[in-house]
């Protein structure tokens, strides 16, 4: 099979030749870019180490990157895929740890005298990242924290020069490659805890206090969110194959919400968006929601979820034995590959290699799983450690 079939078929519960992999397909299964670079050294790959999102300050995975370890899944980025800045006309720039990378042009932090680097945007900083950090922290009011006006809100609609972005990119990746596609094209805004950054406590109280604005909220960027993907599927036609949203659900040992204040409160909302897709396109849902989800999961079946990722197996809950035998006919598993928070980053390769393969055993008879890190590689972790995880799974059929 090539990579496109190979995953089309496990996102659709069949067997496949191998495990699918997705090794950077997406802002939530990619790689920190000094752990990229320090593995490419390791494969003895020498070229300049591309920051993607400066935001998570991820790697751009290249190609023989990912031919090396299987991977099967792309990425369709927004032309600027972090803060608004633009992925061209790159420039060199340095890591806290001294990894020679590429930026964007447009990626100017400023060095505060303690050390840190910030981002601004007119006179507001919008991000920091501590002295030595490896990311940026958002500091950026967004509209649940902000209490934002319904009336006078305009959530962000895909231009026509964001549309024809999609439509030559899909093209591209359609003809060009076999890999499957994969276009996150959530509501403008997370509808939960994306809505509440800047002061997710606030939100929350908002959240719990006031339905009827929380509703009048929710109804503007959701009609945004339905405009955007008529505008995006008219662009891309069928050369996508899964189309990605993101929220946060779940804490390590519970979701921060109850079963039925996510089912009043929210679940309606991401239904509408979900409901629109299946009756309009062949693409598939890949909800990413780290931590013990295991409550919502009947919820977010019903909501319209197809994929979940990335399956923090290491939360509350969250035992791949159970998750498989009560919902495996239901959900595509995507990510849980090994605890990426102690085994990935300390464990040796025969631990980890041993982690995987377990965690392959059981998600994989049947299909509907598909292999990546438990969200992003972080920094440090070993290219030894890396290397182990993918070989396991390249070795791996789906009838293991």
């Amino acid at each position: 099979m090539n990579s496109r079939e190979r995953v089309i078929r496990a996102i659709n519960h069949q067997e496949t030749d191998r495990i699918p992999i997705d090794l950077g397909g997406t802002r939530q299964s990619g790689i920190a870019a000094s752990t990229y670079h320090a593995l490419k050294k390791h494969l003895g790959i020498q070229t300049p180490t591309r920051i993607f999102d400066v935001y998570q300050m991820l790697a751009e995975v290249e190609r023989p990157v990912m031919e090396r370890f299987g991977a099967d899944v792309v990425g369709l980025h927004r032309p600027a895929v972090a803060f608004g800045i633009r992925n061209e006309n790159w420039k060199p720039w340095r890591l806290f740890d001294g990894t020679p990378v590429e930026v964007p042009g447009d990626f100017q932090p400023v060095t505060e005298p303690d050390g840190d680097l910030i981002l601004r945007r007119a006179e507001e900083t919008i991000a920091r990242m501590p002295k030595d950090g490896f990311y940026f922290d958002r500091l950026e009011k967004y509209p649940g924290a902000a209490h934002a006006d319904v009336e006078t809100l305009q959530p962000a609609l895909l231009s026509d020069e964001g549309c024809d972005h999609y439509r030559h990119q899909a093209e591209a990746l359609f003809q060009n490659t076999d890999f499957a596609v994969v276009a996150p094209l959530g509501p403008p805004y997370e509808l939960f805890y994306g809505l509440g950054s800047g002061d997710f406590e606030s939100w929350m109280i908002t959240l719990a206090t006031e339905p009827d604005y929380v509703a009048a909220l929710y109804d503007k960027l959701v009609e945004a969110w339905l405009e955007n993907l008529k505008r995006f599927t008219h662009a891309v036609g069928n050369r996508v194959q899964i189309v990605q949203i993101c929220d946060d659900f779940g804490t390590q040992n519970s979701p921060f919400l109850s079963v039925q204040m996510f089912r009043e409160r929210i679940m309606p909302f991401y239904q509408r968006g979900l409901e629109w897709i299946h009756a309009n396109t062949d693409m598939k849902v890949l909800l990413h929601s780290d931590g013990a989800l295991f409550p919502l999961i009947p919820s977010l079946v019903e909501m319209g979820v197809d994929i979940l990722n990335p399956v923090q197996t290491s939360a509350k809950t969250m035992d791949p034995v159970r998750l498989k035998q009560e919902f495996g006919d239901q959900l595509v598993f995507w990510g849980a590959s090994l605890d990426c928070q102690k085994t990935l980053p300390f464990g040796t390769p025969e631990e980890v290699a041993q982690e995987g393969l377990e965690h392959i055993r059981e998600f994989s008879p049947h299909g509907g799983y598909v292999f990546a890190s438990v969200h992003n590689i972080q920094a440090n972790v070993p290219p030894e450690n890396i290397v182990s995880m993918f070989d396991t799974a390249l070795a791996q059929t789906s009838k293991s």
